[in-house]
């Protein structure tokens, strides 16, 4: 039997394990928030689909799970300028799904922002094997940057590296045209403010988060062994450590089977080591 936990079941969380249920990606679904309103209405709501998966409220369960998604905490909202700010806010809220997850077994996908500092927190505390903490924001970045590429006229590649946020480095050398520093530049600027725009006109982004991050599920669940942009605990790939960080992850059953390492351009390998550089000073955070 199949198990997915999914902690935090709000916009995104709710969305994904509806998703996920759809799918049949799970034969069980344990999901938790806590605020119990939404909590209960969700499950109502999960159950009044009719699909048959056996949805739980368990807890302790969750431990038990084959993937744990942790969606939990403070969003984003207009009035908070970058994933960054949400940091010392959900902390408190990693530190207790650490301990929550004592003994786990599974895959862990982080979610909530920022995400890469809480992913690497997770890690530490939980002391697991780094293959098994995932950061999930890579592929909806790369979807968002494949969308501006063809309205440019560019059909090319598009894959998103470094930090899920302000920092985040679009492979311009995989995407096949000429596309010089001032018009990467425009483009980057663009991406930095495309959630931002979601948020505003309807209170969050969930469409594209749950999709990517259910495809992710899937792609563990079915060890389909594919390279997507997934934040990972690093320990030299790129040059870098003590931080997890948007690279190129060959995805399976066992979470990141091997992190692939790319040529880079200068300026790739510039902006690549400035989401490094501000990321480790996120996750010193979880060193004390």
């Amino acid at each position: 039997m199949t198990s997915l936990a999914i902690l935090g079941v709000g916009k995104v969380g709710g969305e994904t394990a509806f998703l996920s249920a759809a799918l049949g990606l799970a034969d069980e679904i344990i999901v938790y928030d806590i605020y119990e309103p939404i909590l209960r209405a969700q499950v109502l709501d999960l159950q009044h689909t009719g699909i048959d998966v056996a949805f739980s409220t368990d807890t302790a369960a969750m431990r038990e799970a084959d993937i744990f998604v942790f969606a939990a905490g403070t969003p984003r909202t207009p009035d908070i300028k970058t994933r960054a700010d949400l940091l010392e806010a959900n902390i408190p809220v990693a530190k207790r799904c650490s301990e929550l997850l004592r003994g786990f077994a599974g895959v862990v996908i982080t979610v909530t922002n920022p995400m890469d500092a809480n992913n690497y927190g997770l890690w530490k505390m939980m002391g697991i094997e780094r293959q098994r903490c995932i950061g999930f924001g890579g592929q909806l970045d790369s979807a968002r940057f494949a969308r501006l590429l063809k309205d440019a006229g560019n059909c090319g590649p598009a894959w998103v590296l470094g930090e899920h946020g302000e920092h985040q480095v679009p492979l311009f050398s995989k995407v096949g045209a000429n596309i010089g520093l001032a018009e990467r530049e425009a483009i980057l600027s663009r991406m930095r403010g495309a959630s931002m725009e979601v948020i505003r006109g309807k209170g969050g982004t969930v469409f594209g988060p749950a999709y990517h991050i259910t495809m992710l599920i899937r792609a563990i669940l079915e060890d389909r062994r594919e390279v997507l942009p997934c934040s990972c605990v690093l320990d030299g790939e790129y040059g870098l450590s003590g931080c997890s960080l948007g690279v190129p992850a060959r995805i399976g059953r066992e979470g990141v089977i091997g992190i692939e390492e790319w040529d880079l351009d200068p300026w790739e390998n510039a902006k690549m080591a400035e989401a490094g550089a501000f990321v480790q000073d996120l996750c010193r955070r979880f060193n004390g």
